[in-house]
């Protein structure tokens, strides 16, 4: 059941989802949504029953003092929404949550609901995968469709995979099922370094999903942390020759694999993002407050368990 405190009337609404859990390598697509929640400041205005998909031993609720009072988080998926100003106004409707232990097929006709009660025109879910990718390199994110006109439209690729798959690949086809247009962005996260947190993954997804949606995403702290991220990984190979040795040969792998893209598509998306970001820069140089949103935002969710997702992207 959803328990929904106020719809605001949205402008040309997208759902942006994520889930932690097995789809998401190094927390990388719950901490994009959770940045795009923090940068537009997003309040919770709705919420999954928890008592309806989740296995409270296996992502048990939390307790904390509220005042000296006790109270008790539990796991769940919530909803928010923001509004970006640049170029155009645009609501974003944001996804995130744990992935259900149960019930998946009823769990997504909420999300469902959701959206077609709100008029949402595109569904976009993030996710990460652990790949053979160099740390050192750009993330790869690839985006993904079970829509053929959309993937010819938006320049996706069409969905291909076959094996085991997760809540992102049920949604994915659920949407199919419902005629709701939906994509998947899939970063892929270095197997050798799976740990959370993954800050340089999180900003590729947030550049992909800026691409997609013609949006301008202040990237915040992501930039830095990403750097320092990377410096620290650089750090701890250097300590291993052997690790130093297979990242090298990943390096030189990906180079030549994408030598014919780095010289032309890539380098035009690179500087189209640092002139939207350049244009929506206040006279100080500070990105101004654009966001909107309704409704107090609940404490935060407990930690969740996080298994590895597939070798490649499935929907």
């Amino acid at each position: 059941m959803i328990e929904l405190e106020d719809v605001p009337e949205l402008i040309d609404p997208v759902m942006v989802c994520a889930f932690e859990g097995w789809n998401d390598a190094g927390d990388a697509a719950s901490a994009a949504v959770g940045h795009l929640d923090e940068t537009w400041g997003g309040k919770v205005f709705a919420a999954l029953d928890a008592e309806d998909y989740y296995d409270f031993q296996v992502n048990r609720p939390t307790v904390w003092l509220d005042g000296g009072v006790r109270r008790i988080t539990w796991p769940t998926t919530r909803l928010s929404v923001v509004r970006v100003t640049e170029p155009k106004p645009r609501d974003l409707v944001l996804v995130r949550g744990i992935e259900p232990s149960m019930r998946w097929r009823s769990y997504c006709n909420e999300l469902l609901g959701f959206a077609h009660e709100l008029g949402v025109e595109l569904v976009v879910i993030l996710g990460a995968l652990l790949g053979d990718a160099p740390h050192s390199r750009p993330v790869p994110v690839s985006g993904v469709t079970s829509d053929a006109d959309l993937a010819r439209t938006l320049d996706l690729e069409e969905s291909r995979y076959e094996g085991p798959t997760g809540i992102v690949g049920v949604l994915q086809e659920a949407c199919a099922h419902a005629g709701v247009p939906a994509v998947t962005l899939w970063a892929a996260v270095p197997h050798y370094v799976a740990q959370p947190p993954n800050p340089k993954a999180s900003l590729a997804l947030i550049n992909k999903l800026e691409d997609l949606l013609d949006l301008r995403i202040p990237p915040g702290e992501l930039t830095e942390d990403a750097r320092a991220w990377q410096l620290g990984v650089d750090q701890l190979a250097a300590e291993d020759s052997e690790v130093a040795e297979y990242v090298q040969q990943l390096e030189e792998a990906q180079d030549t694999a994408e030598l014919p893209e780095a010289s032309g598509d890539a380098i035009a998306r690179e500087f189209e993002r640092y002139l939207r970001r350049r244009d929506n820069l206040g006279p100080t140089g500070e990105k101004p407050v654009s966001g909107h949103a309704t409704a107090e935002r609940p404490p935060t969710d407990p930690e969740p368990r996080t298994d590895n997702p597939p070798d490649e992207p499935e929907s």
